[in-house]
């Protein structure tokens, strides 16, 4: 993406904004959407259309991550760092990246109309999972160098925050312009619930499979959180 033209961010404490940054870009697929569906486009391409934007968007990162960190849990603890370093990606890592898009893919098109309103949450809490995994577990190359997340992280505490007030304006606009009954508080529940166990559950089964996690397993934790987000949302938006 193009360098801004006024603001000049610092990413020093880039980690505490990565969730609204993910709503963003949640909000950016969810307008691609709607725009290619009043064209008529059928699900499977907006759904191609939409998976192709957040990756252009972020570059590939966290894509890359997760093929790394395939490769790491797949040859071996004696072997695991060597794997991780290596810029070459493995055949388990190119599963890794099959599967994934497979999913998504599978969740994006069974969602159809609700899609739009996935995208962002997924996304949301995709980045709340790095967030967690940043606080709570060791960084795998200390030795070598000190996380550049962890060298200005100020605890949890105060890095949620921005998190934290964005999901509370989320759930007071959905309470102002829903018809809160049974139904749609039992649909607030169930997303806030699923999301924050999945950003907590999956960079611990990360964790326990690596050691501890880098920059390539915050991206993994981030691409494995939204694609469950996704499948769970067709799960209980669109039962049938």
């Amino acid at each position: 993406m193009p360098q801004w033209p006024i603001i000049r961010p610092r990413f020093k404490r880039i980690a505490r904004f990565a969730p609204l940054i993910g709503v963003l870009i949640g909000f950016l697929q969810s307008f691609s959407w709607l725009l290619l569906k009043y064209f008529n486009w059928p699900n499977i391409s907006v759904a191609l259309i939409s998976i192709a934007i957040s990756i252009f968007i972020t570059g590939g990162l966290h894509i890359d991550g997760l093929m790394d960190t395939a490769d790491g849990i797949g040859a071996g603890p004696s072997k695991r760092i060597e794997a991780m370093k290596d810029s070459r990606v493995g055949a388990i890592g190119v599963q890794s990246l099959v599967i994934i898009l497979l999913l998504q893919i599978a969740a994006i098109i069974k969602l159809g109309f609700y899609a739009p309103f996935a995208f962002p949450l997924a996304a949301f809490w995709g980045r709340v999972s790095q967030i967690f995994a940043i606080e709570n577990y060791e960084y795998i190359f200390k030795k070598e160098s000190l996380s550049f997340h962890h060298k200005y992280w100020e605890g949890i505490h105060k890095e949620i925050r921005p998190s934290f007030i964005l999901l509370s304006l989320g759930i007071i606009i959905y309470l102002f312009f829903s018809n809160l009954n049974i139904s749609n508080t039992f649909l607030l529940v169930y997303c806030i619930i699923s999301g924050f166990i999945t950003s907590i559950l999956i960079p611990k089964l990360i964790n326990n499979s690596l050691g501890g996690h880098n920059g390539d397993s915050y991206g993994a934790s981030l691409v494995i959180t939204e694609t469950t987000n996704l499948l769970l949302l067709s799960i209980i938006l669109v039962p049938n």
